[in-house]
């Protein structure tokens, strides 16, 4: 049990960008060497990070591809061939477009369409999207990536994999439209373990009872004890 305590403290300190090992004691004397990763590393393992202001777009069909239909491709080379064959001013101005990510796809062997459906078709069909949400005064693609006991999980290409409750996703939500990519034999990957590492339930049932402490009992110490 002391051990175990050692492990969830050390993964809770663990605050380097990159993994790293932790040594911790061992019964017998001996040492475990306790693989130790940050929650800002974590919340990019599913989550490709956009590498400019104006480059969501690119990131989130990058993190569609290689996390959720086991395409493995770069933000760098979607965001160079979406830019090249696009509206270049207006994407400097603006970001890409739902028509850009479509085009893309479509060159890549993908049929995929924009759809105006409710939140809960999309959960039902296991089916993971891009959505387009306004938060803090900008618009922001972001992968729907999965959803459960009233949380969406979401693949944010500027801040990684978090999950919102419902109704606060609901209300930044405003277009109602998702992206979905269709007509595929492919099972996408949805509501992965994997990706749910990033936005742990907290252990509300595990905490401290509300009545307080009355149910803790404390060592008896003899003389030779202190």
């Amino acid at each position: 049990m002391a051990i175990d305590r050692l492990v969830a403290i050390a993964m809770l300190l663990g605050a380097a960008q990159h993994a790293r090992a932790l040594d911790v004691p061992a019964i017998g004397g001996s040492q475990l060497s306790v693989p130790v990763a940050s929650m800002k590393s974590i919340k990019f393992q599913t989550t490709l990070r956009q590498q400019y202001d104006f480059s969501c777009g690119s990131a989130a069909v990058a993190t569609l591809l290689t996390h959720h239909y086991g395409v493995p491709v770069s933000e760098r080379v979607v965001f160079e061939q979406m830019y090249a064959r696009g509206d270049q001013r207006k994407i400097r101005k603006e970001g890409f477009s739902m028509l850009d990510i479509k085009r893309f796809l479509a060159e890549r062997g993908f049929q995929a369409d924009g759809f105006k459906l409710p939140l809960q078709k999309l959960i039902d069909a296991k089916l993971p999207a891009i959505v387009l949400v306004a938060e803090k005064g900008y618009h922001h693609f972001v992968v729907i990536k999965g959803a459960a006991h009233g949380r969406v999980l979401v693949g944010d290409p500027a801040s990684g994999t978090r999950a919102l409750t419902r109704s606060a996703f609901e209300k930044i939500w405003t277009s109602k439209l998702m992206f979905v990519i269709h007509g595929t034999a492919a099972t996408p990957a949805f509501n992965r373990v994997a990706d749910w590492r990033a936005a742990p339930m907290a252990p509300l049932g595990s905490g401290i009872s509300r009545d307080g402490v009355s149910g803790v009992t404390m060592p008896k110490l003899g003389p030779g004890d202190y």
